[in-house]
């Protein structure tokens, strides 16, 4: 659920009755709340590690916070004032604005001058104005960062399945990146496949279900040459000539560019032989098995 749905801002800000999972680096909050007009179950999830990277952020966010802060003070230190009311009006802006600071040892003091810009000191009985001007420092409203802190590392998610267990719904959520990830290869112009030249509804049904075959093909080579990689203890070149474990099926499918498979006659006998097949591109093979061996002739 995104986070600037009211629902999920409310949750967010809330002091929340965080239960920790059976994994230690998360904990969970579940309610079950009607948005759209749909029950859902709502779960707040913290992560450690999140914490972790937003705590890094915040501290860089309040230190930029405190530069800017301290060059508006300087600015309203140096205004004059026609009177207290105006300053103090100006001193509550300058607080809305900056609700992580707070300002320290304030006093509005009054300035008189010269009615007439004359230079040298006022004579005896020369007219004076009055005006004001504010003193002050900053400093961090403690509490405030207390509270902001509490919201650090926080998401929502939601399902329509409202007896989901919060622990399922966060691998649920975690299993939709792998998807989304796959489903990346069908807009890449190395494919072929983001253009549909079909008209007929049942057509480009028919193109869509050889697309989602396709990705589901992809999807289990990718993961059977990654398990295989990773139980012999075998690396393949990355796109940096570095050993991975964890190579993309695109990058396999680079790998293999350049292959040339002939087909020579002597008489009545055919001769089928590969050319440039690379050591990388063997191991890959016999990591994949004999149903891929046996289109390059490997035996």
């Amino acid at each position: 659920m995104p986070a600037t749905v009211a629902e999920a801002q409310e949750l967010l800000s809330s002091n929340l009755n965080m239960i920790p999972g059976s994994d230690p680096r998360y904990a969970f909050y579940a309610t079950d709340i009607n948005y759209g007009g749909v029950p859902q179950r709502a779960v707040v999830v913290w992560s450690k590690e999140m914490n972790e990277r937003n705590e890094k952020t915040f501290e860089r966010k309040i230190e930029k916070e405190t530069i800017e802060a301290g060059k508006d003070l300087k600015k309203l230190m140096r205004k004059k004032f026609a009177c207290i009311p105006d300053a103090d009006n100006d001193l509550r802006l300058w607080q809305s604005s900056h609700p992580h600071h707070l300002l320290d040892n304030v006093r509005v003091v009054p300035v008189m001058e010269k009615a007439e810009k004359k230079r040298g000191r006022p004579k005896k009985d020369e007219l004076l104005t009055a005006s004001y001007m504010i003193q002050g420092e900053i400093k961090l409203n403690e509490e405030a960062l207390i509270e902001a802190r509490k919201n650090l590392g926080r998401f929502v998610l939601a399902s329509n399945q409202v007896d989901l267990d919060p622990e399922v719904m966060l691998n649920y959520y975690k299993g939709q990146q792998a998807v989304e990830r796959g489903f990346r290869f069908l807009k890449d112009k190395s494919f072929h496949v983001s253009e549909v030249y079909l008209k007929k509804e049942e057509r480009i049904e028919a193109l869509c279900m050889i697309m989602v075959l396709s990705l589901l093909i992809y999807s289990f080579a990718e993961w059977k040459l990654r398990q295989e990689l990773k139980k012999t203890g075998q690396t393949v070149p990355n796109q940096l000539n570095k050993p991975t474990q964890r190579p993309t099926m695109r990058w396999v499918f680079e790998i293999f560019m350049g292959v040339i498979a002939s087909a020579i006659m002597d008489g009545e006998t055919i001769i089928k032989t590969v050319i440039h097949l690379s050591d990388p591109q063997k191991t890959i093979l016999e990591l994949l098995g004999s149903e891929c061996k046996k289109y390059y002739v490997m035996g």
